[in-house]
Order: C-alpha cells, then sequence, then structure tokens
C-alpha cells in the first residue's frame, strides 16, 4: 500500500536511489511503527505556515525509505539498510520542533532516545528479524555503521538523503535529472581516518552538488524557519501544560490528529493563537527584544557537507580541491541574522 500511494515525483526519485527496489524491505515498511511516521512530516511545521510553500507532503517515512535504499544501493547489506529504515521510527510528531521544545536547537538530538524501545516493544519487527536471522543490537543504532549516519560534515546515506529531497520539496533547488547526475558519481571512499564514507568520483560534479546545495542550507537556519518551529514547540508544550495533549501523544498520533486537538481544545488563547500562527504571512527581525510579540531568541543547528572527491590519484575533502565549493561553503556560514524573532501577535506559552 506504501509503494502505491507514492508521489510519482517520489516514486521516480526512489528508483534513482535504487533502480532495483529491495523487495524483502516492504514488510518491514508496512508495520505500525514505520506506518505511524507517515503522518509526520520531514518538514518540521513548516506544512501548516503560509510563510512557506512546500511542493507536496514528504514523510519522514519517505526519508527513512528513502536512507535504506541509499544504503542498500551501495552495501546490498540488510542490517545497515534496515538501521538506515529503523533510524527515525522514535520521531515525533512535528520532528525537530520537539528537540526546540526540550531546548535542545542545536543539535537537535533529544528526542531520539526511544528508537531502542520501540524497536523491542514491536512483536512485529521482532517475528521479521527472527525470521531474516538478525539481532536487535545489528539494526537498533544506524551509527555503528558509517556508510548510513557519522558526523558533520561527513557525507552520510542520512544527510545525503534529507539533503536531497528538501531540494526537491522545501525549496527547489533542482530536478530530478539534476539528483540523478549527481548521484550517479557517489563511490564508496576512505576518508582521513581510514574509514569508508560515501564521495565522488569526480571533483567537479561534486563541486557542482556544493553550489546548488548550499542554496538550500540557508533555509535550514532561517529567521522564518526557526520562527515556526519555536512557535509551534511552545504550543504543544502549552498543550501539554494544560493537559490536552500527553508526550507520549507525540509519539503515537500524525500531525494531523495533533493539530485536530488544538484546534478543538478548550482553551480559546491557545487555539487563537494557533490560528494566528496558520494566518501569519511575515515575521519580524529585531536586534532588542520587542514587547507585546510573540518575541524568541534562538541559536538553530547548523546542517552542510563538504563530501571527500577524487582529485588526480588521491582523496581530499571539497573545499581543498575547489575554490568555488570552498567559497559557497564560507557564504553559508558568513550569513547573518536578528537576534530576536517572532510573529506580530503576542503569544506567551504556559510554563510547567
Amino acid at each position: 500500500m506504501y509503494m502505491e500511494n507514492l508521489n510519482e515525483e517520489v516514486r521516480q526519485y526512489f528508483k534513482i536511489l535504487s533502480p532495483q527496489f529491495p523487495e524483502w524491505l516492504l514488510e518491514y515498511i508496512e508495520t505500525p511503527e514505520m506506518q505511524r511516521i507517515n503522518g509526520t512530516s520531514m518538514n518540521c511545521g513548516t506544512d501548516y505556515s503560509k510563510l512557506f510553500n512546500n511542493r507536496y507532503w514528504y514523510s519522514n517515512l519517505d526519508h527513512s525509505v528513502g536512507v535504506a535504499l541509499i544504503i542498500w544501493h551501495f552495501t546490498k547489506d540488510k542490517k545497515q539498510t534496515l538501521s538506515g529504515l529503523f533510524h527515525d521510527i522514535a520521531t515525533p510528531t512535528f520532528k525537530h520542533c520537539i528537540d526546540f521544545m526540550n531546548g535542545d536547537f542545536e543539535k537537535q538530538e533529544s528526542t531520539e532516545e526511544r528508537t531502542e524501545s520501540i524497536l523491542k516493544q514491536s512483536e512485529e519487527i521482532k517475528r521479521l528479524l527472527n525470521r531474516d536471522n538478525i539481532k536487535m543490537e545489528e539494526i537498533s543504532d544506524y551509527r555503528i555503521y558509517p556508510i548510513a549516519d557519522n558526523n558533520t560534515p561527513k557525507l552520510s546515506a542520512d544527510r545525503f538523503e534529507y539533503n536531497f529531497s528538501s531540494g526537491l520539496v522545501f525549496l527547489r533547488v533542482w530536478e530530478l535529472k539534476d539528483i540523478e547526475e549527481i548521484y550517479n558519481n557517489v563511490t564508496i571512499l576512505k576518508n582521513e581516518e581510514g574509514i569508508e564514507e560515501l564521495g565522488f568520483k569526480d571533483w567537479k560534479i561534486c563541486e557542482k552538488y556544493i553550489n546548488i546545495i548550499s542554496k538550500l542550507w540557508p533555509s535550514w537556519i532561517s529567521d522564518k524557519d526557526k520562527t515556526v518551529m519555536q512557535f509551534l514547540a511552545d504550543i504543544v508544550k502549552s498543550m501539554n501544560v494544560k493537559g490536552y495533549l500527553t508526550i507520549d501523544d507525540l509519539y503515537k498520533l500524525s500531525e494531523q490528529e495533533i493539530i485536530n486537538k488544538i484546534l478543538t481544545c478548550e482553551d480559546e488563547y491557545i487555539k487563537e493563537n494557533f490560528i494566528k500562527f496558520q494566518n501569519a504571512t511575515e515575521i519580524y527581525g529585531s536586534d532588542t527584544p520587542v514587547e507585546d510579540k510573540y518575541c524568541i531568541s534562538i541559536k538553530a543547528k547548523r546542517r552542510y557537507i563538504i563530501p571527500l572527491a577524487k582529485h588526480n590519484s588521491s582523496v581530499s575533502r571539497i573545499d581543498k580541491i575547489s575554490k568555488r565549493a570552498a567559497n559557497d561553503i564560507q557564504e553559508y556560514f558568513n550569513i547573518k541574522h536578528y537576534k530576536y524573532i517572532g510573529f506580530n501577535f503576542d503569544f506567551k506559552p504556559y510554563e510547567y
């Protein structure tokens, strides 16, 4: 059912990532725990704001399948592939907005702790793992596989996928033909530490990749993105403080189900301010605090990649090979922001 309901562009995109879809993966995709994250968007709440114009729904499940397909394409290893598929199984509603609610603006890792417990509580996943002779500890932490995950700014399947898909959906920076050209140039290389890492056969293709994708990165740290994410975090927190929403609800319900709870809750203050958020078409920026308006001051995680690339007979990071790529990356780090940002209406979240 999942494959039948895919957006056509996403279907074509998946075919680029893995021309032959691994049929064995489908039963894992159809488990209830994976289907739950089909109701959570990769766009961290921006689907519900008029400040953004996301092209179509791209779920956390879509992202997870994309990560799994990249890993499968390069390794043909079921264990690594499943670790990629399951890496976001504990993602809550509104994704990294809940990290913001937890005060984790810069690392955005506070919500990852439930992964192993969700896997262990799933009778269906355990049955499939037993059938395939795979141990829980071999798939419950994708960080043990460097092709699946590694530290910024290295290139991993996870980082590769959300850059690709965000460049299609969140801010259109390329078309499928560009992704295909870039992806088909990727191979497994050895990095500075002698560890396997995805990288480029041709540094010129890598340079092109950085030039395009660096146009996307500023959107993830933009003032309007941070404002939307923190506002949703504050709304969810307020719903929780007043007893309309439990923390467990964030790991059971879809985003639309949570929004319905917000819009039908008895607290008019929460409900009316959420409607104002839905209708807002601009934010403000200021170097000093703003009274009587929704006002926040936060930093955000800088997401970026500096891939490996072959150059003559050696392998180096692209910023050491290409001045153009180095400049594109540096421009991203030179972006300045207002210290205080927010919406032009007054909302102060309830406190515990």
